[in-house]
């Protein structure tokens, strides 16, 4: 029954009050409505996406070009590892290892695929789809030690510097160079979307400066005979690979410290879902991401009692779904709706 007076009230709607994205997939499937005996503060519903069983992560959807990469890589570090044998070079030996570390990072990203592309259980709610996370913290992890291995050695070789054969330099790092424009090419347009992806091409990219480093170094010795440019091009190797790995390394923390999506502010989405008609306020609102391009939110509504007196509950949690839809990257949400006083009887850990 209605309401008179309630017949024709306007449906909410949501202020626009910025741009946002859309999600790949949300729905809202209402609990039953609040009936008489919950006007006093105590009405719940809530508004749920729909599972996301076996659905790709974004990094699965570019498992194809992983697997390219990971093995011209791989390619590459054995032959500038051979070419580092012979020539004694501390650049090409520094580049491969660095290649090296990047094809097992790529390695890393795909075995998180396979657990991530498991479907969900009831102790794992939302399957493995993390896993790419870690992995992703691996492979920063790794560089970071790698980094650390050139420095040192460059150092050492500063000091006393040995001697190199710069023709060999000068054809591995061009093939270097050539191997990794072709896996940038590769992983350009995945890159945008994942963050193993962009882990994954940020890596290659300093891979490709990497092998820049080593032709100049070759040509400089052959011109000079000036040696110590190997450890000193060491040394630009190692300075160009940190603040891309901090980077990445930030990033994955964000996620498992569970922080705010990027692309979703709290203030704006209290203040769309505040705008919409019938909420008087929110609470104990929440945003984090479980793995790229799988943001999640969780919201408490406080609404106007005729909401769920009336039983539109079902109309209200189609209009907040629809705001969250129209304005931010959100595909799964809950809403949990309540009236006024109810927060009383919580202990909510955000205002």
């Amino acid at each position: 029954m209605i309401r008179p007076g309630h017949g024709h009230d306007p449906e909410p709607s949501c202020d626009q009050l910025g741009p946002g994205g859309r999600p790949e997939h949300t729905a809202v499937a209402a609990s039953s409505a609040a009936g008489p005996g919950r006007q006093q503060g105590h009405g719940h519903s809530h508004g749920h996406g729909h599972s996301h069983g076996s659905r790709l992560t974004l990094t699965g959807e570019h498992s194809r070009s992983l697997v390219a990469v990971m093995l011209i890589t791989i390619t590459v570090a054995i032959a500038e590892a051979a070419g580092a044998w012979v020539s004694g070079a501390l650049v090409l030996l520094a580049d491969s290892a660095h290649m090296a570390a990047d094809a097992a990072g790529v390695g890393l990203s795909l075995l998180a695929v396979v657990f991530a592309s498991r479907p969900p259980t009831a102790r794992r709610t939302f399957g493995y789809a993390r896993a790419e996370i870690l992995a992703a913290m691996v492979n920063a992890v790794i560089l970071f030690g790698m980094s650390i291995f050139i420095v040192v050695e460059a150092v050492r070789r500063l000091i006393s510097p040995p001697a190199v054969e710069s023709p060999l330099l000068v054809i591995f790092g061009v093939i270097a160079l050539a191997a990794n424009a072709t896996s940038l090419l590769i992983l350009r347009r995945g890159q945008a979307e994942s963050l193993n992806i962009r882990g994954a091409f940020l890596e290659v990219g300093s891979d490709a400066l990497g092998a820049a480093a080593v032709i100049v170094t070759g040509i400089v010795i052959a011109a000079t005979g000036f040696t110590r440019a190997d450890p000193i091009a060491s040394l630009l190797v190692g300075a160009l690979i940190l603040p891309r790995t901090w980077r990445l390394l930030a990033d994955a923390i964000n996620v498992l410290l569970e922080a705010s999506p990027r692309g979703v502010d709290l203030s704006e989405v209290r203040a769309h879902l505040t705008g919409l008609t019938g909420v008087r306020d929110v609470h104990d609102l929440h945003a984090w991401t479980i793995t790229s391009g799988l943001p999640v939110l969780s919201v408490h509504v406080v609404v106007e009692p005729e909401v769920l007196a009336d039983g539109r509950s079902a109309v209200m949690l189609d209009a907040l779904q629809d705001c969250l839809r129209g304005h931010f990257d959100v595909g799964h949400s809950t809403f949990q709706l309540e009236l006024a006083g109810h927060a009383d009887h919580e202990r909510p850990m955000h205002q």
